[in-house]
């Protein structure tokens, strides 16, 4: 039976400046729903709208993340990213990955063509180069300029999406926190801190990555629905307390098999844009 609840999520990075204007990233934000909006009632699979969702938000260069990244403390772009397939829980990443432009295709075709579910540095490169995916060098990269605060030098981009088998697909991507040493690598590629999707929600997580890898904050979320029985709401706002208890903050969005969604943040705002399962769509900062 098809499910009639279609609906995706997107986010573009917690973690903004009140007096900053983020007309640009709304409209794009908004603009990529649509398209995402268009392939979910063509009848495309969760799994591949997230994936060219993120493709796009990587590409566009106003987010942290992908072409938008800044270098890591060696001079090298090193990107992250991973995704999950609900109704099977596959889950394939990359972690400081050097000189390709989309990371969660990368992420992709490891999950597919591989055993593995996460290659890392030199070895998901050489195996990036193997797949044909599209390489780049450093002057491809615009890095989004720097915010000036230490607790908004962080940027990732995410979604999540239910499709019309009622199959829940997450990705997300990263260039990571600006100035990070080399090899850092944070939640983003990795399931269970930085994306999740099962049978019953898809999450992408934004923020400072240390303190979602410590508190498993996406499959948090999962496990409080499933064990406690939480809503999407209690449960995403207390993964996110979690993360705030040991001194982070950051904000994810989730979204569940009946179309419910979550959009929660502990950051002076987030950029997100969403299509509701009455065809609404909406984009929002703060």
């Amino acid at each position: 039976m098809a499910n009639k609840c279609l609906s995706l999520a997107l986010h573009g990075g917690a973690g903004v400046l009140a007096r900053r204007e983020y007309g640009p990233e709304l409209a794009h934000l908004r603009g990529v729903v649509e398209a995402g909006r268009d392939r979910l009632r063509a009848g495309v699979a969760a799994l591949d709208v997230v994936v060219e969702a993120v493709a796009a938000l990587e590409a566009s260069g106003l987010y942290v993340a992908g072409r938008g990244a800044s270098p890591s403390s060696a001079g090298r772009f090193e990107l992250d990213a991973s995704l999950m397939d609900g109704p099977s829980r596959r889950a394939g990443a990359v972690a400081a990955l050097v000189g390709f432009a989309a990371p969660i295709r990368a992420a992709r075709a490891v999950m597919e063509k591989t055993p593995h579910a996460l290659l890392a540095g030199e070895g998901a490169a050489a195996f990036a180069l193997a797949q044909g995916l599209e390489r780049v060098g450093p002057e491809w990269f615009t890095p989004v300029p720097r915010a000036g605060a230490p607790r908004l030098e962080t940027g990732t981009v995410g979604c999540v999406a239910l499709d019309e088998a009622g199959a829940l697909a997450a990705a997300t991507s990263t260039g990571g926190v600006f100035g990070k040493l080399a090899g850092r690598v944070g939640d983003s590629p990795i399931p269970g801190a930085g994306v999740w999707a099962d049978e019953n929600v898809a999450v992408s997580c934004t923020g400072v990555g240390e303190y979602f890898l410590r508190t498993a904050a996406a499959a948090q979320v999962a496990l409080r629905m499933r064990l406690a029985g939480e809503d999407v709401d209690a449960a995403a706002a207390a993964a996110l307390a979690d993360v705030a208890s040991l001194g982070g903050s950051g904000g994810l969005i989730a979204l569940t098999a009946r179309g419910d969604l979550a959009l929660p943040f502990s950051t002076p705002g987030m950029k997100r844009a969403w299509l509701a399962p009455d065809s609404s769509i909406g984009a929002a900062v703060f």
